[in-house]
């Protein structure tokens, strides 16, 4: 391979900011949305008043959600995601924002021991549905596509995040619109958990869940 070839071969990379960290990332993964803060934003409300215990967050990306959920706090950080790449670039996120989180790749559901218990769970995994992936040339299509109607991915979060949650613990969970979280109504049965809010977001909804 010639050098014009690796250079090619190697994602430009590029930051921003986001909330009060500065996220380095490359097109290999989703571009930090500025409104995705919002999700941060109320992670650090519900932490105020959650039980002891650390974070986890599930489809991490590049970390900015979790790390600016976390930041400046003395809550412990898991970060999730499969995508190799996209777990070094959390690693060093982690690292820039003087956060020690711990970051496992691999599969939602075999990363993480039986005895994990969190008070928070953040996740904002893929939602799209495959037939409209191509709605978004810009972005990668493992980072968005969620399954024929998009809920895939939510719904391996939603037991995940019920197997690993503390008493009195809290999910917060993102997908595209209140509309599709209502699809989730038989998982969250399932998995014993209720909403107790559901925000809507400029590019999706949030829903915080609990125990019931």
């Amino acid at each position: 391979m010639t050098e014009l070839e690796k250079d090619a071969a190697v994602p430009a990379r590029d930051r921003l900011a986001f909330g009060p960290l500065d996220i380095v990332f490359d097109d290999s993964v989703l571009v930090p949305r500025p409104w995705t803060i919002a999700q941060s934003t109320w992670a650090r409300e519900l932490l105020e008043s959650a039980p002891a215990g650390g974070v986890l967050e599930l489809c991490s990306g590049a970390g900015h959600i979790g790390l600016a959920s976390v930041h400046a706090t003395d809550r412990r950080l898991v970060q999730v995601d499969r995508d190799p790449h996209a777990c070094d670039l959390a690693r060093e996120n982690a690292a820039a924002a003087g956060v020690a989180a711990e970051i496992r790749c691999g599969s939602l559901s075999e990363v993480l021991r039986d005895d994990d218990r969190f008070a928070l769970v953040i996740a904002d995994p893929p939602w799209v549905p495959s037939a409209g992936v191509e709605v978004f040339p810009d972005d990668p299509v493992w980072a968005i596509d969620g399954g024929d109607d998009g809920l895939d991915v939510a719904r391996e979060c939603v037991r995940v995040a019920a197997r690993h949650l503390a008493p009195d613990g809290v999910v917060l969970l993102q997908v595209g619109s209140p509309e599709q979280f209502a699809q989730l109504d038989d998982t969250l049965r399932e998995c014993g958990l209720a909403a107790i809010e559901v925000r809507s977001l400029a590019g999706g909804a949030l829903a915080a869940l609990r125990p019931q």
